[in-house]
């Protein structure tokens, strides 16, 4: 079992490695494609990946029952349905380094979801470290407000949707994950993307008499790195280890190890794609950072 758990966390770890950069990927794929057709080919590539992968054996796909298939749909309308839509569409209008600081939110978020659902207690001190974050976030909304507009507040909005949407999974996946192994249940979310997002991305071509347009993005170079990226590493491997941490790792502990792929798409964002914060931006996520650190240190304490 301890080796399992040691397995859980190096996993949770990769994972968010690959997170944190797959902000910088997504910001590439938009660059030839809108966001509805680069979520319908980013799950397009991982069903091909998981079909490949159960050809060849090197995965079991164990079956569901009926009754199991309604509580499966209803998570995966929050992850992956829910949380990536969110999150690519908010990409559009927002850089990688922002959507970072905000994703740095979600073990905040994942605390007060726990102290409102799960009755679960926190401390005055981690009471604290959320008011610190939500100043840090206020910072962030007044610096878009006043410098980009609307288009960028609709960004963070969208952004903080998706974090929400992934809090709501952690808090109602627990017990499905502890029924059905993670190769399974990341196999029919998987699945379940793919029919959700080609509908949207074809639906909304074939409304614009612009069909001709779906595949157009895959004549850049750029589009087919980034698609691959997001369709086996962020789409297939990162849920296979969630699914599998959270068999072995409690949702809070999952949530913390999350921090770590905000830092990496930050620092993604300035170096790879030259992106720039302001001062106020600066500030306002280094507020947040430290808001989310008060929370971890005192939720390990406690």
């Amino acid at each position: 079992m301890k080796r399992k758990i040691v397995f859980a966390y190096l996993g949770l770890f990769l994972m968010t490695t690959i997170v944190g950069l797959s902000f910088i990927f997504v910001k590439i794929g938009l660059n030839a494609s809108n966001s509805y057709d680069l979520l319908a080919h980013r799950f397009s590539i991982a069903l091909v990946f998981v079909v490949l992968l159960k050809i060849f054996g090197l995965i079991k796909i164990g079956k569901i029952e009926r009754k199991e298939w309604l509580k499966i749909i209803g998570v995966s309308f929050f992850y992956p349905i829910l949380c990536f839509g969110f999150q690519t569409v908010g990409m559009e209008y927002s850089t990688a380094s922002q959507a970072g600081i905000i994703f740095a939110l979600l073990p905040i978020f994942t605390l007060i979801a726990a102290s409102l659902f799960l009755k679960e207690k926190s401390s005055i001190l981690q009471k604290t470290g959320i008011g610190i974050s939500v100043t840090g976030l206020i910072f962030i909304f007044s610096q878009n407000l006043s410098s980009s507009g609307e288009t960028n507040i609709y960004g963070v909005i969208l952004m903080l949707l998706s974090v929400f949407s992934m809090v709501v999974y952690y808090m109602i996946a627990k017990k499905i994950m502890q029924k059905h192994n993670s190769i399974t249940l990341t196999s029919v979310m998987i699945i379940i993307g793919f029919v959700v997002f080609n509908l949207v991305g074809i639906s909304r071509h074939l409304i614009n008499n612009s069909i001709n347009e779906f595949f157009e993005p895959f004549m850049s170079m750029s589009f087919i790195v980034s698609v691959l990226y997001l369709g086996i590493l962020s789409s297939v491997l990162t849920s296979f280890l969630t699914n599998y941490a959270l068999t072995y790792i409690s949702t809070s502990n999952v949530s913390v190890m999350n921090n770590i792929s905000p830092i990496i798409a930050i620092l993604g964002g300035v170096v790879i794609l030259g992106e720039s914060l302001s001062l106020v931006q600066i500030l306002g996520g280094l507020t947040v950072l430290i808001g989310v650190s008060v929370v971890i240190y005192f939720q390990r304490k406690n």
